[in-house]
Formats: structure tokens, sequence, C-alpha cells
């Protein structure tokens, strides 16, 4: 099982619980030294017509066979991996390099659900070239924009033609469904089920939740309360549970396992993300949100124009609300990461990003508390901020550092610090005055904490990190747009 396929530069091995082989990232490549004994379900993969017909279509990560040669002298770094035997190596793969990586406690819930559809739809298409998915988890799946992406082949074994199990079926129901069952139903963020929760979630911690009626309705009766009930009976022989059980014919088994996968394509239906209830800034471009239609169209000139001007390869879009932004520069050919710590929001601009085709990765993160480094010696998932930090070479800041500066109390010469690392070049940030009614509205009585700051201050602790290329007024005296460059005299250090 993948746990991480990502460009962060400080851990060369990056994957390290699989048995069939080991993930290196070596100086930005995705390298995957496979053990030999892990060699012919590896060929089998390689020779499925499935699996070309998914890489294709870019929905399984595009795998390239390395002759040794092709490492270009690598050969040093793959020896230095801890705990690797050298003599142990049966091939050398080149995995294409998925942009942003990011993680299941980042992603909106639609996220996880089409992760969950893209596994579903692989097992079920590989069993006509014998074979299948060992692993069901959606730390095996990275999203290239909108689009998920499989990226670990080492989850794909031979399968007996004989047995009818899918032994991934528990790890599904506890990493797709029941995370996708309490969100919807019970509004529990992604974000607190996978950050404490390497496996997902257990049918008895659901059940606590619900009340007699919620036990008995579908999708909870077979989800949840069946199981429970089940688990909480004394079994007789409980340590054959797991004997495999052989069927008498192949052609049995696999009807057998096709229906097991179609009745989990069913109930992932039945737990699909729907239009929950509005959250504090769902609303926001429907609203009053602070601007004129003049001054928004301003806006969006502004930030069109600079997109157009410098073509940045990479945008990161803090604070992105519903993605109009973001939508701007993946239409003029950027690719955007667009991060909002509102949910909500952070769906619609997923769904308008799948809907549109557009270059998007919209990510449940709030900046101002980033997601941390976490499991095994905090290093399987790297911090979004090691990600992050000199992957962009433009970020947008607009309507969002007065929220840093009041709700989370963070020190403006803190903001600026961190959009210095964040960008290589460029920062298109919105200066909003203590004046504004938004900023009111936020220092709530407070607004004596911000009196000093001016734009003549702004501009001031700006420069010290950026020179100022141009900005422009909007329609009131309380907002103003820049476009800055990095200095390049500017430490990251």
């Amino acid at each position: 099982m993948d746990i991480c396929h990502t460009a962060y530069q400080n851990y060369p091995s990056v994957s390290f619980r699989d048995p069939g082989g080991r993930l290196l990232n070596m100086k930005g490549r995705i390298i995957r030294v496979v053990h030999k004994s892990a060699l012919p379900d590896l060929n089998a993969y390689l020779g499925s017509n499935a699996v070309r017909d998914f890489t294709a279509a870019g929905r399984l990560v595009n795998t390239t066979v390395l002759d040794p040669i092709g490492l270009n002298g690598a050969a040093e770094i793959i020896n230095s991996a801890k705990n690797l035997d050298t003599d142990d190596v049966g091939m050398i793969l080149e995995h294409e390099k998925i942009r942003f990586p990011s993680f299941p406690y980042e992603w909106p819930p639609e996220m996880l659900y089409r992760a969950g559809q893209l596994t579903i739809e692989l097992a079920e298409r590989v069993l006509v070239d014998g074979l299948g998915l060992k692993d069901a988890t959606p730390y095996n799946i990275l999203f290239s924009g909108p689009k998920p992406v499989f990226i670990d082949v080492l989850s794909f074994e031979r399968r007996d033609s004989r047995d009818p199990t899918w032994l991934p079926y528990g790890q599904f129901i506890r990493t797709f469904l029941l995370p996708l069952l309490i969100n919807r139903f019970f509004n529990v963020s992604l974000q607190q089920i996978f950050t404490s929760r390497r496996d997902g979630i257990e049918p008895e911690e659901v059940y606590r939740l619900c009340g007699l009626f919620r036990k008995l309705r579908p999708p909870f009766l077979t989800l949840v309360t069946i199981p429970c009930l089940l688990a909480a009976k004394n079994w007789k022989g409980e340590s054959n549970i797991y004997q495999t059980n052989a069927s008498n014919s192949s052609e049995k088994a696999r009807f057998i396992l096709e229906r097991v996968l179609t009745h989990l394509r069913k109930v992932l239906q039945k737990v699909e993300p729907k239009s929950r209830i509005t959250s504090a800034w769902s609303n926001y471009m429907s609203s009053d949100n602070s601007y004129s239609e003049d001054a928004f169209k301003a806006k969006g000139a502004f930030v069109e124009q600079t997109i157009r001007e410098f073509r940045p390869k990479m945008v990161l879009d803090v604070g992105c609300n519903h993605g109009h932004f973001s939508t701007i520069a993946a239409q003029n050919g950027s690719t955007v990461v667009a991060i909002d710590s509102d949910a909500r929001v952070v769906s619609d601009v997923y769904n308008n990003a799948r809907e549109k085709n557009l270059n998007i990765l919209p990510l449940v993160v709030d900046l101002t508390r980033a997601s941390p480094a976490i499991g095994w010696r905090n290093s399987e998932w790297p911090a979004f901020l090691d990600r992050a930090i000199g992957s962009f070479d433009m970020v947008f800041m607009l309507a969002v550092i007065h929220h840093m500066l009041v709700t989370e109390r963070i020190p403006l010469s803190e903001i600026l610090n961190l959009a210095a690392d964040l960008t290589t070049d460029l920062l298109v940030i919105e200066f909003i005055a203590p004046a504004d009614p938004m900023f009111q509205h936020l220092t709530r009585g407070r607004s004596a904490l911000h009196q000093d700051l001016t734009r003549e201050v702004f501009e001031s602790v700006c420069t010290q990190y950026f020179d100022i290329i141009r900005s422009q007024q909007l329609d009131s005296n309380s907002r103003r747009l820049y476009l800055m460059r990095k200095k390049r005299c500017y430490d990251n250090a």
C-alpha cells in the first residue's frame, strides 16, 4: 500500500510498509524498487489490457520500467536507502510525478467519493485479466487537478480464480463508506477522521452516534448495525472465519466477486455527498460580499491581466472561497491548488473544476493551521507547508489577510514572511483597511488593536520581502490590490 507519492525532497524513502517493494524520491524522480518476490504479480499487472486502458485514460499512474543505466547514477541513492536489500531488487520502475500530492484529510468529501469510484472500477475491470486488488485505501490515490489517479502498482496481484472473496472489503468500508456516511449525516469532517485513523473508522464508532430510528434504516442498518451485532456475538471457531473458502468453479467465484463489487458500488452511491446546510462562507459570492459589481469586475480584470502577462505555471489560491479567481488562472493555463478552511465551498470548487475540466486541485486547508506531518515518525505524510514551500511561482492572497490578522491574530510581518516562502516569484495580495465593514465585523469592537494598520504601514512591511510592481484601488478607500515580486535577496532560511 502506498503511503506517499510526493515531491518532498527531505524524505528519500516515502513508502516502507509494502513487502513487495519501496518507493523512493530521488531528487524529484519517483522511483519504485520492486522485490523479486513481487515480480510475478507485477509482470501480470504490466501485461494487463485493463491496466493499459486505465493508464491511457490518466486514471492509473504512468509507469516506465527502467534499465539500471536509466537511473543516471542513482544506484548510490538506492544503496543508501535504509533497510533496503539491494540483492533482492527484481525491477526498478519510474512513475509519473503528480505535481502536488494531497491526502484524504485535506479532501472535500466529493474527492473521497470519486476515489472510491475509481477503486471499485479498477477492481472490477482487472478481474478479466485474472488480477485482483489487495488494498482498498484512499491513500493509494492522488489527484491531478480534479481527476483521481491510482498510484500503487503493487496493490495488484494475481488472484486465485476459484476464490470468491475480496479481502479489502472491510478496508473499503472503513476508509470510504463509513467516512462518507458520517460526513453526510453527522457533518463529521474527513480531517477529523483521517488525521487520527490511518485505516478509517469502525462500525462501532458510528453505531454510538446513532439513535434507534437511524440504526434501523438503510444504509446504517447494513453498514453499521448488523456488523456491530454480529461482532458482539461469541463466535465459535472464530479463528476459521478468515480461511479461504474456494468455489467449485472459476466462473462461480468470479460471479460472486462481481456481485460483491456491484453491491459496494451501490452502497457507495447511497453515501454520495449531497448539498449540505449552508456554511459561514457558502453564500459569500451570492450575498453582499463587500464589493460593488464594478469593483468585483475590476478585481477579476486585475487578476486576469496578471495571469496573462506572467503566465505562472503553478498558482496557490489562499482562501479561495468558491474559486472564482482560481478559475481565471486555470482557464489561462495555470495549474492551481486552491485552499480554504470551509469544506462546503471547497466542494463547490471541486464540482466546478470537474464539470469544466479545469486544472484545479481544491483542498480543505487553513493556512494558519495547515496540515501537519503525520504518520510513522511524522514522515509518512509530509506537512502541507513542506509540500507547498517552493512549489508555486504565484500566490493569491485575496480578501484573506484581514481574517488572518484579526481572527487568528497572526502579525502582518509573519503573513508576508510566509507568503515569501510560498512563492518563488509573484504575489497578488489584497489590502483591506481597518475601516472596511468586513474588517469591522471581524474585530467585534476590538478595532483599536489594528488602528495603526494603514496603507503606508502595509506597503512598508511588504517591501521587506517584495518589490511592488503595481497596485489598483477598488471602489472604496479600504480595499486595494497589489502585484508584487519576491526580492531576489530574500533568504528563505
